[in-house]
C-alpha cells in the first residue's frame, strides 16, 4: 500500500527539501512517530512501526477506528483513552505506559509521549519499554524475595519519599543514626533534607543526580546522628516509578564510611603538609604560588619567594641527636609563621630548608625589612634540652614575574641567591641578581642542582676496566657520573670540586661505594672493583664503619674491594690517617695511592702506610717515550713498587706504543682508552664476554 502523505503540503524549492528531510528523520526514529486523533484514521505513522509492533505504517494509517484503538490492549484501553482525552481537552502534554498487541500476537509494553494539537490531533512517539518493565518486575520480585534480607542486613537500607520522609528503614540504619529502633528513626527524622545532612542542599543534590541519571552511587555526605555527633556515609540509591512513570520513592543502601573518610583526610593532609612541622609542603607550595600569581595580577605589588637554610643545623643535630633536631625545626617553623603576615606562606622544603612566599604591597624596601625581621626572629636564642642555642639562617630571594614565573625557576634562583648569602657569612640575605658574575651564578646553580642530584637519581656509576700484561681483565674502577636534566652531562672535573667544597662528596661517595660493591657481585669472575675516597671522609670519621656496611649489605668479599686515596691524605697532619688505613686493612680490603708521583716527599711515607697498589699518574704516561724524563720516572716508580711488594698500575694508556713501553718498564696493570672507555654498568658484561677466559655468564644478581 502506498504510504499516505503528511498533512503539510510540500512547498517548492527549499521548503520542499526541508519537508522531505523532516519526513526522513521521522522515519528513522527508534520507535513509532505518529499524528492521529481518537477514533479516526491517523494522518501520519512512521516506518518505525514495523520494528515496534510488526505492522506497516500504511496499514496502521488505514484503520478507521484509530491508531490507538487498534494497538492498545483491551484491558488498558479505558485508562489510555481517558488520559489522551484529558490531554486533548487541556491541550497539554501526555506521558503514558501501557501494553499493545503486536502483529505476531506478542504483548509489549510501550511508552507513549507527546502533546495535543488544535483540531483534536495528537502528536507523539511510541517507544519500546519491554526491557524496563521486565526489569521493574524483576526488582519487585527481588524486593519481595529478600524482604528478610532488608530487615536483617548489617548495611543500612531505606525507602524514602521525595519530600523527605522514610517509608521504610532497617535496624542497621537506625543504629547507624543513633536510634533505638526503626520506628524511632522514622518518627524522629521527619525532614531528611534539613535534619539529616550537615551540608545544606545535600538532599537537593541527591535528588538532582537521581533525576538526571536515575541513580546515585557512593554519594558521600556528612550526616547528624540523633545525639548531634556526625558521621560520613555513602548512599547508593535509585528512583522507583509506577507504571505511569510517576516517582513513588527512593530506595537504596547506606554505608558508614567514617573511618575511610578520616583515612582519606589523613592522606590528603600528608600529601599537602609536612608531618613534622605541620607546614605546607612542596605540593601545596605550588598551589599557593598559583594563588599569589593571581593576587599579583589583580592587586599589584611584589611576590617574593625566599629560600631559607639554617646555617648550623647539622652541628646541633649531630651533637644533640635527631629528636632534638626535630624539636628545633618545629620551633623554627613557629617562629617563621609568627614573623610573616596572614596572607604569606611558610613551607618546609626538606631537611633544614624552608621556603617563604610573601605578598608585599608597599615600597620595595619594606620587603627587605620583612626579610630582615625573619633573620632576627630566627637568630633569637632558644632553649633546647637545657642548652641555649643560637641558630642563624641564610636567605635567598627571587621575585615572581621578575626573576621567574614557574616554581622551579624561582626556587632555583632563590637557592642560588641563598648560597651567595651563605658564602658571605652567617645570617645573610641576598636577592637574586641577573647582573651577578655569570661564572659565579653558574657555580651557584650547579651547587644547588648537585645538592639534589642524588635524590633525583641523576648520579650514576660507570666502570673502566684494568687489565694485566696480556690485556686480560683484572678489575674495574668505579667512576661517578652526573647527568643533569638542566645542564646535561657534567664533567667530574667540574662537579667533584664543588661536591668537595659543599660536603656533598660524602653522600655521593657512599652511593658510589654501595653501588660498586653491589654490581661487582654480579660480574662473572671474581674481579675487583676500585672506589676513590675523598679526604673529607677521613676528616668526618666513621670511614671504616661505612666501608664495612657497604660490604655487608652487598655481600662482596673484602679482598675484591680496592680503595683509592690521594697522596694528600697520606701527607696531611692531624687526620689519624695511619690508624684509619690500618682499620681498613683489618677488614681485608686493598689500598691504592692514586695519581702517585704528583705530590711531594711521597717516598718517605710509603713504608708508614699499609698500601697495596701504586697508580702512576696519567700525566707521566701521556708523555712517556723511552728517551723522555717521564719514562725514567715511570721506571723508577715501577722499581720502587717491586721493592716494596706493591702492584704498579699505569692509568691513561691510549696507544699501543705506550702500553708496550709500560710493560717493558715493569708496570703490572693498565687502564685507559686503549682498552675501554668508562662503561655504564649494564655494558660491563658485554665487554667481559670478549675474553675467552672470562666468558660472560648470566648472573642471578641483576645489575641494578
Amino acid at each position: 500500500m502506498k504510504q499516505a502523505a503528511p498533512d503539510v503540503i510540500p512547498a517548492a524549492g527549499n521548503e520542499a527539501a526541508d519537508a522531505l528531510t523532516l519526513l526522513t528523520l521521522l522515519n528513522r526514529l527508534d520507535g513509532l512517530a505518529y499524528r492521529a486523533g481518537l477514533g479516526r484514521p491517523a494522518d501520519f505513522v512512521s516506518t518505525g512501526s514495523v520494528a515496534l509492533c510488526g505492522h506497516r505504517a500504511a496499514w496502521l494509517q488505514g484503520r478507521r477506528d484509530g491508531l490507538h484503538r487498534r494497538l492498545v490492549m483491551a484491558e488498558d484501553w479505558p485508562r489510555v483513552r481517558r488520559a489522551l482525552a484529558r490531554a486533548l481537552a487541556e491541550q497539554g502534554y501526555y506521558r503514558l505506559e501501557y501494553r499493545l498487541r503486536c502483529r505476531d500476537g506478542r504483548i509489549k509494553w510501550v511508552r507513549d509521549s507527546g502533546r495535543a494539537l488544535p483540531g483534536g490531533l495528537l502528536e507523539g512517539l511510541l517507544s519500546d519499554l519491554d526491557e524496563q518493565v521486565a526489569l521493574r518486575h524483576r526488582l519487585a520480585q527481588a524486593e519481595a524475595r529478600y524482604q528478610g534480607l532488608f530487615d536483617n542486613s548489617v548495611i543500612g537500607m531505606f525507602q524514602s519519599t521525595p519530600d523527605g520522609h522514610y517509608l521504610a528503614a532497617n535496624q542497621a540504619l537506625a543504629e547507624m543514626y543513633g536510634y533505638a529502633s526503626t520506628a524511632a528513626l522514622m518518627a524522629g527524622l521527619q525532614d531528611i533534607g534539613n535534619r539529616l545532612y550537615v551540608s545544606p542542599g545535600r538532599r537537593d543534590e541527591f535528588k538532582r543526580q537521581i533525576r538526571e541519571r536515575g541513580f546515585v552511587s557512593d554519594f558521600e555526605s556528612e550526616v547528624y546522628r540523633q545525639d548531634g555527633s556526625t558521621l560520613w556515609i555513602a548512599e547508593t540509591a535509585h528512583a522507583v516509578h509506577d507504571l505511569d512513570g510517576e516517582l513513588l520513592y527512593y530506595q537504596g543502601t547506606v554505608e558508614d564510611i567514617t573511618e575511610r573518610k578520616r583515612y582519606q583526610q589523613r592522606l590528603e593532609y600528608q600529601a599537602n603538609y609536612d608531618l613534622l612541622t605541620g607546614l605546607p609542603n612542596r605540593h601545596l607550595l605550588a598551589e599557593r604560588l598559583a594563588q599569589s600569581r593571581s593576587w599579583l595580577a589583580g592587586q599589584g605589588g611584589q611576590v617574593a619567594l625566599a629560600f631559607v637554610d639554617l646555617d648550623n643545623f647539622k652541628v646541633i643535630n649531630d651533637s644533640l641527636g635527631h629528636a632534638a633536631g626535630d624539636r628545633l625545626l618545629i620551633d623554627i617553623a613557629r617562629r617563621l609563621e609568627a614573623a610573616l603576615g596572614s596572607q604569606d606562606t611558610v613551607a618546609r622544603y626538606g631537611g633544614d630548608e624552608f621556603v617563604l612566599l610573601l605578598r608585599h604591597r608597599g615600597e620595595p624596601a619594606g620587603l627587605h625589612q620583612a626579610l630582615e625581621r625573619v633573620l632576627a626572629v630566627v637568630s633569637a636564642p632558644l632553649q633546647l634540652d637545657g642548652h641555649e642555642l643560637l641558630v642563624t639562617c641564610s636567605i635567598g630571594v627571587a621575585l615572581l614575574a621578575v626573576d621567574g614565573d614557574s616554581l622551579e625557576t624561582l626556587l632555583q634562583h632563590a637557592d642560588a641567591a641563598m648560597y651567595s648569602a651563605k658564602s658571605r657569612g652567617r645570617s645573610g640575605l641576598c636577592f637574586y641578581n641577573r647582573q651577578l658574575n655569570a661564572a659565579a651564578v653558574e657555580r651557584l646553580r650547579l651547587e644547588a642542582a648537585l645538592r639534589r642530584a642524588l635524590e633525583r637519581g641523576e648520579i650514576d656509576v660507570h666502570f673502566q676496566p684494568k687489565v694485566d700484561r696480556e690485556g686480560r681483565p683484572l678489575s674495574f674502577e668505579a667512576l661517578v657520573r652526573w647527568h643533569s636534566p638542566e645542564f646535561g652531562a657534567i664533567s667530574p672535573a667540574v662537579f667533584i670540586p664543588i661536591a668537595e667544597d659543599t660536603g656533598q662528596i660524602e653522600p655521593i661517595t657512599e652511593f658510589v661505594l654501595a653501588r660498586a660493591c653491589r654490581l661487582a657481585c654480579a660480574w662473572p669472575r671474581e674481579l675487583a672493583v676500585a672506589v676513590n675516597l675523598s679526604p673529607r671522609l677521613f676528616h668526618s670519621g666513621g670511614l671504616c664503619r661505612r666501608v664495612e656496611r657497604a660490604l655487608a649489605l652487598s655481600g662482596l668479599a673484602p679482598h675484591r674491594l680496592e680503595l683509592e686515596l690521594t697522596e694528600g691524605i697520606l701527607m696531611e697532619k692531624n687526620m689519624r690517617a695511619v690508624e684509619q688505613l690500618q682499620a681498613l686493612k683489618a677488614l681485608g680490603v686493598r689500598l691504592a695511592v692514586d695519581d702517585f708521583g704528583t705530590g711531594y716527599s711521597s717516598l718517605a711515607y710509603l713504608r708508614r702506610f699499609p698500601l697495596d697498589i701504586l697508580k702512576v699518574d696519567k700525566s707521566f704516561v701521556g708523555n712517556c717515550r723511552p728517551d723522555a724524563s717521564d719514562a725514567i720516572l715511570v721506571r723508577a716508580i715501577s722499581s720502587l713498587g717491586r721493592e716494596l711488594g706493591l702492584t704498579v698500575v699505569a692509568e691513561g694508556v691510549e696507544t699501543q706504543a705506550q702500553w708496550d713501553f709500560l710493560r717493558q718498564a715493569g708496570c703490572d696493570e693498565f687502564q685507559g682508552y686503549l682498552f675501554a672507555r668508562p662503561l655504564p654498568a649494564e655494558q660491563t658484561h658485554a665487554w667481559l664476554a670478549r675474553f675467552p677466559d672470562s666468558v660472560y655468564r648470566s648472573s642471578r644478581r641483576a645489575l641494578a
